[in-house]
Formats: structure tokens, sequence, C-alpha cells
């Protein structure tokens, strides 16, 4: 990037140039020390800086205030800092952006745990204290008016599985019936493309 902007005679501004954030559950005070690690004005508790030439902060997420800026993070946590998190969590409506985007990393977790038996036992953990979030929002959305708000939830999985989907894909699945909506729901598990969602709705004549 500094050569970059050299051979285009630009400026590159401080905050243009990424850093690098290590995140961890807990360190020691010991540990930190070791890395000559500061604090710097404006940040909250626990993230702990290194030199400036190093570009690097330590996230240390057992230190981090109970603050709504900081419950995504808290949710990595170990121990009683993860269990808090996920009450805070529990708390919040279904309709609230984190709720959502947390659902939406539970089915991606869920996923993979379906694929990957080798998933550390954390994230198995976080998977099995998150699902009843998971559970709740499906039945919200069978409430909602069945099919609109299963489609709302299968289009939301399809974009967390295979990127954003265009309209007239968005158009063939609002066609769809709520059996086939459920169905689609098992099948994306395995989709790895546009084209799998493409092949599967061929294959219902929509």
């Amino acid at each position: 990037m500094r050569r970059e902007a050299k051979t285009n005679k630009i400026k590159l501004q401080d905050s243009e140039i990424p850093k690098l954030w290590v995140l961890t559950p807990t360190i020691s005070e010991t540990r930190l020390s070791s890395f000559g690690t500061m604090q710097k004005t404006g940040w909250s508790s626990g993230v702990h800086f290194l030199p400036d030439a190093l570009r690097t902060a330590i996230v240390a997420i057992h230190q981090l205030p109970q603050t709504p800026e900081t419950l995504w993070l808290r949710l990595l946590g170990r121990g009683s800092v993860q269990s808090q998190a996920i009450i805070e969590l529990q708390a919040l409506p279904l309709n609230h952006p984190y709720q959502k985007a947390t659902l939406e990393l539970v089915y991606n977790l869920r996923e993979n745990l379906r694929v990957n038996q080798e998933l550390e036992a954390d994230d198995r953990e976080l998977i099995m204290r998150l699902e009843p979030l998971y559970q709740r929002d499906r039945e919200q959305a069978v409430q909602e008016g069945n099919k609109q708000g299963e489609q709302r939830l299968v289009i939301r999985q399809l974009n967390r599985r295979i990127g954003e989907i265009d309209t007239s894909l968005i158009e063939r699945i609002q066609s769809l019936s709520i059996e086939q909506l459920e169905n689609l729901g098992e099948a994306l598990l395995d989709f790895s493309s546009v084209a799998d969602l493409e092949t599967w709705l061929n294959q219902q004549s929509i």
C-alpha cells in the first residue's frame, strides 16, 4: 500500500493501513506485559495496544465491559463471560439486529458442525447454547404468516451460504409453496454456489 501510494504520488492516511486484532478469551497480565502492551485513551478496558510500529492490538474478551457494543465479542468468551452475553442476547427482541445477525452465525456454525466433525469443543458448546434462539426464530417465522416468514428465513440463509442472490431468484423462491420452502431450507445445506440453487429450483418446475 505504501509503494502504491508513492507510485501514485498520493498521501496514505494512517487510518487506511491495516491493523492486526488478536482476540483471546483470556490472557494474563504477565503475558500482556511481556508484549509491552499499553492502554489508549478513548478505548474500552480489555483492548491492549502493542507498540505503534507493530500495528497490533490484543482484545482480552474477559476484560471487556458489559455493554451492547461488546456483546458480539463477549459471545466468543468463555465461562461466565459467554453466559452473561447469551443472557443479554436472549433478552433482546427477535427483530433486533444483534439477534438476527447472531442467528445467522448460529446457522453457519450448525452447518460447519454438520460437515466438520473436528469443530472445536468451544464452538460446539456455543451452538448448543444458542440453538434455542435459532429454534425460536423458526417458530416465529411460522407464526408470522408461515410462507412469508419462511421465505425471509430461507433467503437470509441462502445469502449467508452462497452470497447475495439476485432479484430473479428471489422471485422464484417467493413462488414456492410452504412445503417446498421447508425442503429448500434443508437442501441449501449442501449448496456451494448459486448454480446449485438454480438447479434445485429447476427441478421444482418453477
